[in-house]
C-alpha cells in the first residue's frame, strides 16, 4: 500500500469553532444523592423551599431582651433584670416574656417572641436569678433574622455552577437531598497499535508500554467526564470498527493510527460509519489530529505519539467534554505572564505548542519537536502557544505560559 501525506490541514480555528458547534449545549440533567454533588455542575437552579433561618436566632451565647430597655446600661451604671427562664438549640423559651426582664439563651436558639436583641454573656453577671448588665444592645443586635441568610423562594444557586463543598452544605441547610446536575460525558477510549502492550504485562524488544492511556485516563478525570470504557484493539480494523460503532458512548478517544500510513485505519473507519469532518490540524505537534461524529458520538482521533496526543486532547477532545459537561471551555490550567530568556521560534502558517521551562532570566523552551518524548512534559513547568500568525518570540517578549498544574 502507497502511503500518502496530508493534503491539506485544517487551521486550528476552524478546527475548534466545529468543536464549539458540535457541543454547543451541555448533556441532559441528572438527579443524584447530595453526597455525591461536590464537583458536579448544576442543571438547574436551586430554589430556597425554606428561609435560613426560618426564625429569628440567637446569634451569641447570652441574654435574650428587649434592647430599647438596656439604654443607659454601662459599667458605672449596670441595668439589673430579673431572668424568667431559658431557650437553647432546638429548645425554646414556652411562655410571655414580661416587660422589663430576660431569658438565658445560646447560640443558635430561637429568640423568644417579642424580644429581639441579646446581651453578649461577658456583658452580664448573673446572680440569684438575676443579672446585671453592663452593656446597652440596639434592638436586633446578636440577632439572626428570618430569611437573614437565604430567603425564602429566592435562587439559592444559579445552574451552570459547578459545585464545591460549601455550595453543597448550603443545599443542605435547606433540606434538600438530591440535586440535577448535568449528565457527565461518558467516554470511550480505543487504543490502537498492534505493540502497545498494558503496564505491567509481558513485552517483546520492539512492543510498547501504552503511555496514552493513562495520561487519557487523568484528563479524563480532569475534565469531569465518565469512562464508558477503555479498550486496547490492536490493528484489526474488524475490530477497531466494531468498537467505534457500539453505542453507549458521548465521546470516542481513538489513540494511534489517526495519521495516513498502512495502518492507520481510524480516519477511514470513521469516515464509513458517520463524518470524517477535520483530518490534519496545522499545529505542531498533533498535525494527524483528525474529528467526526458517529451517529450522536463526537470522535476524536488522537496522535501515538505521547505529546501530540496530550497536545490533541487539550485543544480539542478535552474541550468538547468540559463543555458537553458544562464546565468552562477554557483549559483548565493556572496561567501566568512571563518574559521571553531565549526565542521561541515557530513557523508563520501553523499553531506551536512548545513546552518551557520557568528559571530566573525567564522562559526558556524546552522542546520544539520531539513528538514521542513525553519526559519534555515532565521537565517543563508548563507550555507557550504561538500562533499561526507568528514567527515566535524574541527574547524581551512576554507571554502566556499555562503551568502544569493541578487545578
Amino acid at each position: 500500500m502507497r502511503m500518502r501525506g496530508f493534503t491539506q490541514r485544517t487551521e486550528v480555528p476552524s478546527a475548534l469553532a466545529w468543536v464549539d458547534a458540535q457541543s454547543a449545549a451541555p448533556l441532559p440533567g441528572e438527579t443524584i444523592a447530595l453526597d455525591q454533588a461536590s464537583g458536579r455542575v448544576l442543571f438547574a437552579d436551586v430554589i430556597a423551599p425554606i428561609a435560613v433561618p426560618e426564625f429569628d436566632r440567637a446569634a451569641m451565647d447570652g441574654y435574650a431582651l428587649r434592647g430599647n430597655e438596656t439604654t443607659g446600661a454601662g459599667d458605672y451604671h449596670p441595668l439589673e433584670l430579673p431572668v424568667v427562664g431559658h431557650a437553647w438549640p432546638g429548645r425554646p423559651f414556652d411562655g410571655v416574656v414580661p416587660a422589663g426582664a430576660a431569658v438565658r439563651i445560646m447560640t443558635g436558639a430561637p429568640v423568644p417572641h417579642g424580644l429581639d436583641a441579646v446581651v453578649p454573656a461577658e456583658y452580664a453577671t448573673e446572680q440569684d436569678g438575676r443579672i446585671a448588665i453592663t452593656q446597652a444592645v440596639a434592638p436586633g443586635q446578636h440577632v439572626g433574622r428570618v430569611g437573614e441568610d437565604i430567603g425564602r423562594g429566592s435562587t439559592a444557586l444559579s445552574a451552570g455552577r459547578r459545585l464545591r463543598p460549601q455550595d453543597v452544605g448550603l443545599v443542605a441547610s435547606l433540606g434538600i437531598a438530591q440535586l440535577q446536575v448535568v449528565r457527565q460525558p461518558r467516554v470511550r477510549l480505543l487504543v490502537t497499535g498492534n505493540e502497545v502492550r498494558a503496564p505491567g504485562s509481558p513485552k517483546g524488544t520492539y512492543d510498547i508500554y501504552d503511555a496514552n492511556s493513562m495520561t487519557l485516563h487523568g484528563l479524563l478525570a480532569r475534565d469531569g467526564a465518565v469512562l464508558e470504557s477503555h479498550q486496547r484493539l490492536g490493528d484489526d480494523p474488524l475490530v477497531i470498527e466494531q468498537a467505534l460503532a457500539a453505542p453507549g458512548a458521548d465521546v470516542i478517544l481513538i489513540s494511534g493510527g489517526s495519521s495516513v500510513g498502512a495502518e492507520d485505519h481510524a480516519p477511514r473507519l470513521l469516515e464509513k460509519l458517520g463524518e470524517l469532518a477535520i483530518h490534519g490540524v496545522a499545529m505542531r505537534p498533533s498535525s494527524p489530529a483528525g474529528m467526526g461524529r458517529i451517529d450522536s458520538a463526537l470522535v476524536f482521533l488522537l496522535p501515538g505519539n505521547p505529546v501530540s496526543c496530550l497536545c490533541a486532547y487539550d485543544f480539542f477532545a478535552g474541550r468538547a467534554i468540559r463543555r458537553l459537561g458544562g464546565r468552562p471551555t477554557d483549559w483548565p490550567y493556572p496561567a501566568q505572564r512571563a518574559v521571553v530568556a531565549r526565542k521561541i521560534v515557530s513557523q508563520v502558517g501553523r499553531v506551536d505548542y512548545v513546552r518551557v521551562k520557568l528559571g530566573p532570566e525567564g522562559v526558556e523552551p524546552l522542546a520544539l519537536s520531539g513528538a514521542s518524548m513525553l519526559s519534555t512534559t515532565t521537565r517543563a513547568d508548563g507550555f507557550v502557544v504561538a500562533s499561526a500568525e507568528s514567527e515566535g518570540f524574541g527574547p524581551g517578549s512576554e507571554v502566556t505560559v499555562h503551568l502544569y498544574e493541578c487545578p
